[in-house]
């Protein structure tokens, strides 16, 4: 009888106490301005549920999720709504700021030390080729998805394209991408703004501009590369990559969705889109068919609710 009390006991202990699989889900901040606050509070902070390297994918998510996040972002401003979704769902997910210039005092958006996505597109494409080898190490998976935000989402199409990416990429999902460039709402036409920009902000932004030569070579032979899924999630109300239909990709195995074809009450624009709830329920789709969309609501440009 002693036995059995002192086995109901620490059982009921072992309940009180709970175990990683019955912990609290992580916070997901559906807002723009609340990740401001948080990328001001905690620079070059992993947002939450990313870059745990003791981390297996289940059987349902066998895949690790890399977040590449877009110009003048980080990983700590970007990715606090999607990275904790992920882990909740049960995803492995990782984080990482790259195309940062040390010597350079470019203007950003807080979360960072040093703004990133400044440098040449070509290195920051060498920077996440060699962050998802680390992660593939870790896992022990030979694949992973991608979910790239603006630049992040076009730079990751360059690694998949001659940097090897497309033997370790499944997905590869954009959110307002700047798949063939932007004409910066025309002023791109205008001469020497590209330049400018370029000395303002960073060689980035000049490869952006629509026709630049990086993305006549990025482009050349067609929009993707074989064995990869491409999804891309895009605003009618981008402000950044405009017009907005140069985000989308053509070739097979490409998903390209326009918000506001399905909800006309979305007005989420290019900053708010990585914190827009349907947006994001797409993301979740791509990787996992059974995910549900979420409801169709009024959103605003520049927060994501």
């Amino acid at each position: 009888m002693r036995v059995l009390i002192t086995m109901v006991a620490a059982a009921a202990i072992t309940v009180s106490l709970g175990s990683p699989a019955a912990a609290a889900p992580l916070p997901v901040q559906y807002s723009l301005n609340a990740a401001t606050a948080t990328a001001l509070a905690r620079p070059d902070s992993a947002p939450p549920g990313s870059n745990d390297f003791t981390c297996r994918p289940s059987r349902a998510h066998p895949r690790p999720v890399v977040l590449a996040h877009g110009t003048l972002f980080n990983m700590t401003i970007d990715w606090q709504a999607l990275s904790p979704l992920l882990k909740n769902a049960g995803y492995c997910v990782y984080a990482f700021t790259f195309g940062q210039q040390p010597a350079s005092n470019y203007l950003g958006f807080p979360g960072a030390a040093k703004v990133g996505g400044t440098g040449p597109i070509e290195e920051s494409a060498a920077q996440l080729a060699r962050f998802v080898d680390r992660v593939r190490a870790s896992t022990g998976a030979p694949k992973v998805d991608i979910v790239g935000h603006s630049q992040g989402g076009m730079m990751a199409r360059y690694y998949a394209k001659y940097l090897g990416g497309r033997s370790t990429i499944d997905n590869l999902v954009g959110l307002a991408p700047s798949s063939h460039g932007t004409t910066v709402l025309g002023l791109a036409s205008i001469p020497g703004v590209p330049e400018a920009l370029r000395l303002g902000l960073g060689a980035a932004i000049r490869q952006q501009i629509a026709g630049s030569d990086f993305l006549r070579r990025l482009n050349a032979g067609g929009d993707t590369v074989p064995g990869i899924r491409y999804t891309v999630i895009e605003t009618r109300y981008d402000e950044v990559v405009t017009p907005y239909t140069t985000a989308f990709l053509r070739g097979p195995n490409v998903t390209n969705i326009l918000l506001q074809d399905s909800c006309s009450q979305n007005y989420t624009d290019h900053l708010a889109i990585v914190y827009d709830r349907r947006a994001l329920s797409y993301v979740m789709r791509a990787l996992d068919p059974s995910a549900p969309i979420a409801p169709c609501v009024f959103s605003t440009p520049l927060s994501g609710v």
